[in-house]
């Protein structure tokens, strides 16, 4: 039975390779319209042609993921930064 939604953590660190590529495009193809796609990064996403790698590809993923997509943005200091800059909890457990 498919997986209902697949998660893409912290997406686009590093450039993607060929095989890399077509992986993901035909991961986005058998799920479009079908299965749900939650995709993490902090690259913005007019970054991703270039971590892609192949603009026909970037197209073709870029479409499925992008345009029927529900977008949140996040701006800010990360809540992990904060977290470790702040004195630790003294309130008895």
């Amino acid at each position: 039975m498919p997986t209902d939604l697949l998660i893409l953590d912290d997406w686009g660190p590093e450039k993607l390779n060929d095989d890399q590529r077509r992986d993901l495009l035909e991961i986005v193809e058998d799920r479009y319209e079908r299965r749900s796609i939650i995709v993490t990064s902090q690259v913005p996403v007019d970054r991703w042609y270039e971590i892609i790698g192949n603009p026909t590809i970037a197209d073709a993923v870029l479409d499925r993921l992008v345009h029927n997509a529900y977008r949140i943005e996040l701006s800010g200091e990360s809540l992990r930064k904060r977290r470790s800059m702040s004195p630790p909890d003294s309130s008895p457990a």
